[in-house]
């Protein structure tokens, strides 16, 4: 592969908008192990959120998508490969950031969190509510309330 070639692999799998229309690949092979990875992403996204059962699971496949694509993008960087090694490389890579993307962009993880800002947010709405309703509201008609209490 000619120098050129390999600057033009690397700025595209650099570029912004690169995971734009690409597709989760059907099969990836991580660390010697196949993995059904556009399933896998599939069945995770179709959850509102990732059960507890599930997070270490998902947290250590975005750890091994990361190495992979790493170990990937080394291989163009600095292996002595053809220009379309290097094609399929860097389709698997921009791939590889189209199922990470999906996965890092999953709802909420955390759902004791969840509940407790769930909480929090009903209480304010609750107080709100009740401020109003007691007059005690200073924005709701404009006016002000007296300085005496």
């Amino acid at each position: 592969m000619q120098e050129y070639e390999r600057k033009q692999l690397l700025e595209r799998i650099g570029r912004e908008g690169a995971t734009v229309g690409a597709t989760i690949p059907e099969r990836i092979e991580i660390q010697g192990e196949h993995i059904d990875l556009r399933e896998f992403v599939f069945e995770i996204k179709r959850r509102d959120t990732v059960p507890a059962g599930e997070r270490e699971r998902v947290e250590r496949a975005k750890k091994n998508l990361r190495r992979e694509r790493r170990e990937r993008k080394e291989l163009i960087e600095d292996g002595d490969i053809s220009r379309e090694e290097g094609e399929e490389l860097t389709e698997a890579i921009v791939g590889i950031d189209r199922a990470l993307n999906a996965l890092e962009n999953l709802g909420p993880t955390n759902l004791e969190a969840e509940i407790e800002a769930q909480e929090t947010a009903d209480k304010k709405r609750w107080m709100n509510f009740l401020k109003k309703a007691l007059g005690n509201d200073q924005d709701s008609q404009g006016s002000h309330r007296s300085g005496s209490r």
